[in-house]
Protein backbone atom coordinates (compact mmCIF):
# COMPACT_ATOMS: atom_id res chain seq x y z
CA UNK A 1 0.00 0.00 0.00
CA UNK A 2 1.15 3.55 -0.89
CA UNK A 3 1.88 5.36 2.16
CA UNK A 4 0.31 8.89 1.82
CA UNK A 5 1.08 10.94 4.66
CA UNK A 6 -2.08 12.67 6.22
CA UNK A 7 -1.75 15.63 8.74
CA UNK A 8 -4.72 16.47 10.99
CA UNK A 9 -4.94 20.09 11.64
CA UNK A 10 -7.21 21.04 14.65
CA UNK A 11 -7.43 23.84 17.11
CA UNK A 12 -9.39 26.72 18.49
CA UNK A 13 -11.00 29.40 16.21
CA UNK A 14 -8.75 31.65 15.93
CA UNK A 15 -5.23 29.83 16.90
CA UNK A 16 -4.19 29.86 13.28
CA UNK A 17 -5.44 26.74 11.29
CA UNK A 18 -6.53 29.02 8.15
CA UNK A 19 -2.94 30.28 8.16
CA UNK A 20 -1.52 26.75 8.48
CA UNK A 21 -3.49 25.00 5.60
CA UNK A 22 -2.83 27.71 3.34
CA UNK A 23 1.32 26.73 4.37
CA UNK A 24 0.75 23.38 3.83
CA UNK A 25 -1.29 23.84 0.39
CA UNK A 26 2.11 25.89 -0.84
CA UNK A 27 4.47 22.74 0.40
CA UNK A 28 2.07 20.47 -2.07
CA UNK A 29 0.13 19.27 0.11
CA UNK A 30 -3.83 18.15 -0.82
CA UNK A 31 -5.60 20.04 1.74
CA UNK A 32 -9.00 19.61 2.37
CA UNK A 33 -11.27 22.06 5.23
CA UNK A 34 -13.70 20.49 7.38
CA UNK A 35 -13.78 16.69 5.78
CA UNK A 36 -16.42 15.05 8.15
CA UNK A 37 -14.23 12.55 10.32
CA UNK A 38 -16.74 9.83 9.19
CA UNK A 39 -14.89 10.22 5.87
CA UNK A 40 -11.82 10.01 6.45
CA UNK A 41 -10.86 6.56 5.93
CA UNK A 42 -12.12 6.13 2.87
CA UNK A 43 -10.79 9.40 1.71
CA UNK A 44 -7.64 7.92 2.52
CA UNK A 45 -7.83 4.56 0.51
CA UNK A 46 -8.82 6.71 -2.65
CA UNK A 47 -5.87 8.96 -1.77
CA UNK A 48 -3.66 6.03 -1.56
CA UNK A 49 -5.18 4.88 -5.27
CA UNK A 50 -3.87 8.53 -6.92
CA UNK A 51 -0.96 9.22 -8.50
CA UNK A 52 -1.18 12.54 -8.44
CA UNK A 53 -1.66 12.64 -3.98
CA UNK A 54 1.63 11.91 -1.60
CA UNK A 55 0.64 13.91 1.19
CA UNK A 56 -2.33 15.32 2.27
CA UNK A 57 -3.44 17.74 5.25
CA UNK A 58 -7.19 18.24 6.62
CA UNK A 59 -8.58 20.68 8.96
CA UNK A 60 -10.55 19.37 11.48
CA UNK A 61 -12.76 21.57 13.80
CA UNK A 62 -15.72 22.59 16.11
CA UNK A 63 -17.88 22.42 12.97
CA UNK A 64 -18.27 18.58 12.91
CA UNK A 65 -20.53 19.30 16.50
CA UNK A 66 -21.32 15.87 17.56
CA UNK A 67 -18.83 14.23 15.09
CA UNK A 68 -15.58 15.63 16.78
CA UNK A 69 -15.41 13.01 19.47
CA UNK A 70 -14.81 10.21 16.62
CA UNK A 71 -11.67 11.65 15.34
CA UNK A 72 -9.10 10.63 18.45
CA UNK A 73 -11.06 6.84 17.65
CA UNK A 74 -10.72 7.52 13.32
CA UNK A 75 -7.30 8.48 14.15
CA UNK A 76 -6.53 5.79 15.88
CA UNK A 77 -8.10 2.63 13.79
CA UNK A 78 -5.73 4.78 10.82
CA UNK A 79 -2.53 4.59 12.96
CA UNK A 80 -3.07 0.98 14.05
CA UNK A 81 -3.11 0.02 9.93
CA UNK A 82 -0.55 1.86 8.64
CA UNK A 83 -1.12 4.64 8.10
CA UNK A 84 1.56 7.55 8.19
CA UNK A 85 -1.18 10.64 10.10
CA UNK A 86 -0.42 13.20 12.71
CA UNK A 87 -2.88 15.24 14.63
CA UNK A 88 -1.35 19.55 15.07
CA UNK A 89 -3.14 20.95 17.62
CA UNK A 90 -2.86 24.85 17.34
CA UNK A 91 -3.16 26.11 20.82
CA UNK A 92 -3.36 30.04 21.63
CA UNK A 93 -4.12 31.55 25.32
CA UNK A 94 -7.98 33.18 25.93
CA UNK A 95 -6.25 36.66 25.63
CA UNK A 96 -4.54 35.93 22.39
CA UNK A 97 -8.21 34.19 20.80
CA UNK A 98 -10.28 37.49 22.26
CA UNK A 99 -7.33 39.93 20.65
CA UNK A 100 -7.27 38.45 17.57
CA UNK A 101 -11.43 37.93 17.27
CA UNK A 102 -11.30 42.17 18.47
CA UNK A 103 -8.51 42.93 15.62
CA UNK A 104 -10.75 41.00 12.47
CA UNK A 105 -14.01 42.14 14.07
CA UNK A 106 -15.31 38.95 14.23
CA UNK A 107 -17.79 37.75 16.86
CA UNK A 108 -16.62 33.57 18.15
CA UNK A 109 -18.67 30.98 16.25
CA UNK A 110 -19.59 29.67 19.53
CA UNK A 111 -20.69 32.76 21.37
CA UNK A 112 -24.37 32.58 20.79
CA UNK A 113 -25.47 35.88 21.65
CA UNK A 114 -22.80 35.60 24.95
CA UNK A 115 -19.69 36.69 24.97
CA UNK A 116 -16.66 35.77 22.71
CA UNK A 117 -15.03 34.11 25.95
CA UNK A 118 -17.55 32.00 26.90
CA UNK A 119 -17.68 30.73 22.92
CA UNK A 120 -13.82 29.88 23.44
CA UNK A 121 -14.61 28.52 26.70
CA UNK A 122 -17.02 26.47 25.11
CA UNK A 123 -14.81 25.22 22.57
CA UNK A 124 -12.07 24.30 24.48
CA UNK A 125 -14.30 21.63 26.25
CA UNK A 126 -15.59 20.04 22.71
CA UNK A 127 -12.19 19.82 21.73
CA UNK A 128 -10.48 18.16 24.60
CA UNK A 129 -9.99 14.91 23.45
CA UNK A 130 -8.87 16.32 20.30
CA UNK A 131 -6.12 17.98 21.75
CA UNK A 132 -5.12 15.01 24.23
CA UNK A 133 -5.10 12.76 20.83
CA UNK A 134 -2.53 15.17 19.17
CA UNK A 135 0.95 14.16 18.05
CA UNK A 136 2.26 18.07 18.58
CA UNK A 137 0.68 20.77 20.15
CA UNK A 138 1.77 24.38 18.90
CA UNK A 139 1.35 27.67 20.64
CA UNK A 140 0.34 30.28 18.83
CA UNK A 141 -0.01 32.69 21.06
CA UNK A 142 3.30 34.88 20.63
CA UNK A 143 3.09 34.74 17.07
CA UNK A 144 1.96 36.88 14.35
CA UNK A 145 0.87 35.61 11.07
CA UNK A 146 4.46 36.07 9.18
CA UNK A 147 6.07 33.78 12.11
CA UNK A 148 3.32 30.98 12.61
CA UNK A 149 4.37 30.52 8.83
CA UNK A 150 7.38 30.25 9.06
CA UNK A 151 7.51 27.61 12.05
CA UNK A 152 4.67 25.49 9.86
CA UNK A 153 6.59 25.54 7.16
CA UNK A 154 9.80 24.44 8.61
CA UNK A 155 8.00 21.86 10.65
CA UNK A 156 6.52 20.23 7.02
CA UNK A 157 9.04 21.17 4.51
CA UNK A 158 11.48 18.22 4.29
CA UNK A 159 10.56 15.46 2.72
CA UNK A 160 9.65 12.73 5.45
CA UNK A 161 12.72 10.10 3.82
CA UNK A 162 15.47 12.96 5.01
CA UNK A 163 14.08 12.43 8.93
CA UNK A 164 14.72 16.48 9.53
CA UNK A 165 13.75 17.54 13.03
CA UNK A 166 13.21 21.62 13.57
CA UNK A 167 14.79 22.42 16.77
CA UNK A 168 12.88 25.57 18.15
CA UNK A 169 14.67 27.43 20.78
CA UNK A 170 12.50 29.48 23.25
CA UNK A 171 13.27 32.16 25.53
CA UNK A 172 10.63 33.18 27.99
CA UNK A 173 9.68 35.00 31.64
CA UNK A 174 8.00 32.83 34.31
CA UNK A 175 5.90 35.46 34.41
CA UNK A 176 3.90 35.03 31.95
CA UNK A 177 4.13 31.41 32.12
CA UNK A 178 5.45 28.03 30.54
CA UNK A 179 5.09 27.64 27.06
CA UNK A 180 2.64 25.02 26.57
CA UNK A 181 4.38 23.30 23.27
CA UNK A 182 7.46 22.70 25.22
CA UNK A 183 9.14 19.62 25.28
CA UNK A 184 12.26 20.56 27.18
CA UNK A 185 12.82 23.04 29.89
CA UNK A 186 15.76 24.82 31.27
CA UNK A 187 15.53 27.42 34.37
CA UNK A 188 18.34 29.57 33.83
CA UNK A 189 17.31 31.97 36.90
CA UNK A 190 19.60 31.14 38.75
CA UNK A 191 22.65 32.67 36.56
CA UNK A 192 23.66 36.21 38.09
CA UNK A 193 21.17 38.49 36.70
CA UNK A 194 21.81 41.73 34.66
CA UNK A 195 18.21 43.42 35.84
CA UNK A 196 20.10 44.46 39.09
CA UNK A 197 23.38 45.67 37.60
CA UNK A 198 23.46 49.50 36.41
CA UNK A 199 23.62 50.28 33.13
CA UNK A 200 22.24 47.05 31.86
CA UNK A 201 18.66 46.90 33.30
CA UNK A 202 17.28 48.73 30.41
CA UNK A 203 18.56 46.27 27.57
CA UNK A 204 17.91 42.85 26.50
CA UNK A 205 19.98 40.04 26.14
CA UNK A 206 20.67 40.63 22.67
CA UNK A 207 22.84 42.96 22.85
CA UNK A 208 26.82 42.62 23.51
CA UNK A 209 27.42 43.96 26.76
CA UNK A 210 24.31 41.56 28.39
CA UNK A 211 25.68 39.13 26.54
CA UNK A 212 29.26 39.37 27.76
CA UNK A 213 28.09 39.84 31.53
CA UNK A 214 25.80 36.56 31.32
CA UNK A 215 28.20 34.29 29.23
CA UNK A 216 31.31 35.37 31.23
CA UNK A 217 29.98 34.44 34.66
CA UNK A 218 31.23 31.01 35.50
CA UNK A 219 28.56 29.47 36.50
CA UNK A 220 26.97 29.94 32.69
CA UNK A 221 30.21 28.40 31.11
CA UNK A 222 29.82 25.65 33.21
CA UNK A 223 26.22 25.49 32.65
CA UNK A 224 26.27 25.28 28.86
CA UNK A 225 29.01 22.93 28.86
CA UNK A 226 26.63 20.23 30.63
CA UNK A 227 23.63 21.50 28.66
CA UNK A 228 25.64 21.51 25.33
CA UNK A 229 26.86 17.61 26.05
CA UNK A 230 23.04 17.06 27.37
CA UNK A 231 21.76 17.98 23.76
CA UNK A 232 24.47 16.47 22.25
CA UNK A 233 23.37 12.75 23.61
CA UNK A 234 19.17 13.63 23.51
CA UNK A 235 18.87 15.33 19.67
CA UNK A 236 20.27 12.26 17.74
CA UNK A 237 17.61 9.99 20.43
CA UNK A 238 15.05 11.72 19.24
CA UNK A 239 15.90 11.83 15.77
CA UNK A 240 16.52 7.84 15.71
CA UNK A 241 12.83 7.94 17.62
CA UNK A 242 11.71 9.47 14.41
CA UNK A 243 10.72 13.09 16.44
CA UNK A 244 10.19 15.96 13.86
CA UNK A 245 9.77 19.21 16.06
CA UNK A 246 11.22 19.49 19.43
CA UNK A 247 10.68 22.80 21.21
CA UNK A 248 13.34 23.59 23.97
CA UNK A 249 11.95 26.49 26.09
CA UNK A 250 14.80 28.38 28.33
CA UNK A 251 13.20 30.73 31.05
CA UNK A 252 14.27 33.46 33.31
CA UNK A 253 11.89 36.12 36.02
CA UNK A 254 11.39 38.46 32.86
CA UNK A 255 11.91 36.73 29.29
CA UNK A 256 14.52 39.73 28.47
CA UNK A 257 17.98 39.32 29.66
CA UNK A 258 19.73 35.45 30.71
CA UNK A 259 17.30 33.70 28.86
CA UNK A 260 17.54 35.29 25.80
CA UNK A 261 21.35 35.18 25.75
CA UNK A 262 21.38 31.75 26.39
CA UNK A 263 18.94 30.82 23.37
CA UNK A 264 21.08 33.60 21.04
CA UNK A 265 24.45 31.73 22.19
CA UNK A 266 23.02 28.37 21.74
CA UNK A 267 21.75 29.22 18.20
CA UNK A 268 24.77 30.34 17.00
CA UNK A 269 27.29 27.55 18.83
CA UNK A 270 25.41 23.96 18.25
CA UNK A 271 24.94 22.18 15.04
CA UNK A 272 23.11 19.06 13.77
CA UNK A 273 23.14 17.25 10.88
CA UNK A 274 19.84 16.82 9.93
CA UNK A 275 18.15 19.27 12.21
CA UNK A 276 16.84 22.77 11.31
CA UNK A 277 17.34 24.93 14.06
CA UNK A 278 15.17 28.45 14.99
CA UNK A 279 14.95 30.37 17.82
CA UNK A 280 12.23 32.50 19.14
CA UNK A 281 12.31 35.52 22.43
CA UNK A 282 8.70 34.99 22.84
CA UNK A 283 8.33 37.89 25.76
CA UNK A 284 11.43 40.25 24.94
CA UNK A 285 8.83 43.02 24.41
CA UNK A 286 6.80 43.08 27.33
CA UNK A 287 7.20 45.00 30.54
Amino acid sequence: MKNVRLIIISGPSGAGKSTAIKVLEDLNFFCVDNLPVVLLPKFMELSNQSAEISKVAIVVDVREREFLKELPIVLKEMTDSGYNAELIYLEASDDALLRRFSETRRRHPLSEGESSLDGIKRERDMLASVKTAATKIIDTSGYNVHQLKEIIRGYFSGPLSQEKMVVQLVSFSYRYGIPSDADMIMDVRFLPNPYFVEGLKDLDGRDNRVKEFVLNKEETKEFLVRFENLLNFLIPSYLREGKTCLTIAIGCTGGRHRSVSIVDFLADEISFERCILKKRHRDIDRT
